[in-house]
């Protein structure tokens, strides 16, 4: 009898510590954000922050696994994978994204932006929210914008001024904005994947790229090119993203942990992104790279005209405002 009674105890304590709450017997969520740069890169360090909030958020009951270096596919991959709904989540650049919504590629045009508070406050206030919010038509949720920080030309010879990337081959994104701009900067722009870009600059089929100073030296292209210009003729902006699919199985107070450790973690990968950008500039000099800074309004000069030819892409009204 007595034997009956203590395992019956036992049964209903069991039940209630793994169901009483609801929570403990609820198996975790588990969501999958992808990205394609470096596991030590400034990517996989926001990715990381946002799971650590998540986590923390939820109380466990929502576990983000972080997949860098393109494991999962490039960028464009990632895309479709989320409005399929086989990507739960997704950091990518806004050139790609262009080739979904064209009017992203506001983000791509040169020299449009001045600083970083500039491009913050365009990406976080009305501009930046409605494209986001267009993203949903896509099967897309935009969560919030990341970033990749300034790009910069790294090169085989040195630049001091536009005139000096006269007919040089220059890898970039395969991206109509990025193209042109390069391409009224005299050079000849030339698409190719990521991954073949160290080797194509270490046999000189290429004479430079472009991209931040963080993803230069992660990915260690100061070993194959010797020169750096300070243009910062793009912000790398980086739109942090959710299937649609997936975000609409979320309860609604799932969905604000998302949206709020996005925003949070957001903030804290901007100012990483900082923080390390003057880091490695300074490991770049002692590398012993030749690094100019440039005069950037005269870069300016020669991309602004090109704004005009996409007002049938990207809204005019919103270039307009993004220049005032």
């Amino acid at each position: 009898m007595k034997r009956t009674l203590l395992l019956f105890l036992s049964l209903a304590l069991t039940m209630i510590l793994f169901t009483g709450t609801g929570l403990c017997a609820q198996k975790p969520i588990t969501l999958k954000l992808a990205h394609v740069l470096a596991v030590n890169g400034h990517y996989e360090a926001g990715a990381k922050k946002f799971a650590e909030i998540v986590k923390e958020m939820s109380g466990g009951s929502i576990i983000v696994e972080t997949y860098p270096g393109g494991v999962l596919g490039s960028e464009r991959d990632m895309i479709e994978g989320m409005q399929l709904g086989t990507l739960d989540l997704g950091m990518v650049s806004s050139a790609p994204l262009g080739g979904f919504l064209p009017e992203m590629m506001l983000f791509d045009l040169p020299f449009i932006f001045r600083d970083r508070p500039h491009a913050w406050g365009i990406a976080d206030g009305p501009i930046g929210t409605e494209l986001l919010q267009r993203l949903e038509k896509k099967k897309i949720v935009g969560l919030a914008y990341w970033e990749n920080g300034f790009r910069m030309i790294f090169s085989t010879f040195p630049i001091k001024a536009p005139s000096d990337l006269k007919g040089r081959k220059i890898r970039v994104m395969e991206n109509k904005v990025h193209m042109r701009a390069f391409e009224a900067l005299g050079a000849i722009p030339t698409p190719m994947a990521y991954g073949e870009l160290f080797t194509a600059l270490q046999q000189k089929t290429i004479d430079g790229a472009e991209n931040s100073i963080i993803c230069l030296t992660t990915d260690k292209f100061q070993e194959v090119c010797g020169n750096l210009a300070l243009t910062g003729h793009f912000w790398g902006v980086v739109p942090f993203l959710m299937s649609k699919t997936v975000h609409d199985k979320l309860t609604p107070e799932q969905r604000k942990i998302i949206k709020d450790a996005a925003i949070k973690a957001r903030d804290w990968q901007r100012q990483y992104t900082v923080d390390n950008e003057g880091r490695y500039l300074e490991e770049l000099k002692k590398f012993g790279m030749n690094i100019t800074e440039v005069d950037r309004n005269a870069f300016r000069e020669i991309c602004a005209p090109i704004y005009k030819e996409f007002y049938g892409t990207i809204p005019q009204e919103m270039i307009e405002a993004v220049l005032k």
